[in-house]
């Protein structure tokens, strides 16, 4: 799974480097590495004009989604609007296009998952690899892309649900609402499809679809 899930990344690597070669436009990635969590493994692509691709692969981890249906691979187009647009490419380019040594040695901080920023533009190009940052402005960046990722896996649970489990999309929108309020979910015009599709379905409980037309406002 490794071995397979590295070979990918290094094709796709090697493809987005290409592309932004030939458009001459920044680009920013974003990798997440922890397999005892769900997904295990993503990968953030994004432009500077806010569009971007999204990637993940579920990890051995024992986690269900409705019905005990297992986690499956998720590939889809994703767009990043402001301020958290702005925020990543210029903290991109104050940090030597993340060319720095962002890991911070601390014997007692938990393991949270291995985490890659990485520019690639006409000014310049870098990376750096962490767990732990004492960087705040780089941890604030990884934590907010982590919320990013967190939307998209709570819109591919969701639909899973409202076509297996209808009765358990309440509980889930709760969750989701709570994660908006806490900031671990963010940029949620990603899964706006999803939301609109429970708001309108008439086979959903009232609450649900209040709920999801409260999450497309928010």
């Amino acid at each position: 799974m490794k071995t397979t899930w590295t070979c990918w990344i290094v094709l796709w690597l090697t493809g987005a480097l290409a592309t932004a070669q030939q458009t001459n436009a920044a680009h920013i990635r974003f990798v997440f590495e922890n397999p005892k969590l769900q997904p295990a493994n993503y990968v953030l692509d994004m432009n500077e004009d806010g569009t971007g691709h999204f990637h993940s692969d579920p990890g051995s981890a024992t986690m269900s989604d409705a019905e005990s249906i297992a986690p499956q691979a998720m590939t889809t187009d994703i767009k990043i609007n402001e301020p958290l647009r702005g925020e990543l490419f210029n903290a991109a380019r104050s940090h030597n296009y993340f060319n720095v040594a962002c890991e911070s040695a601390k014997s007692k901080i938990a393991f949270t998952g291995n985490k890659t920023l990485q520019y690639t533009g006409p000014d310049g190009n870098g990376s750096c690899t962490f767990n732990w940052s004492k960087d705040q402005q780089i941890m604030k960046l990884a934590e907010d892309l982590i919320a990013v990722a967190f939307t998209l896996e709570e819109g591919r649970r969701l639909t899973v649900e409202h076509e297996h489990n209808r009765l358990g999309l309440d509980a889930e929108l709760q969750q989701l609402q709570d994660a908006v309020k806490s900031g671990r979910a963010q940029q949620l015009q990603n899964i706006a499809p999803q939301l609109k599709a429970i708001a309108s379905d008439e086979k959903v409980m009232e609450r649900a679809r209040l709920r999801a037309r409260q999450l497309l406002g928010s």
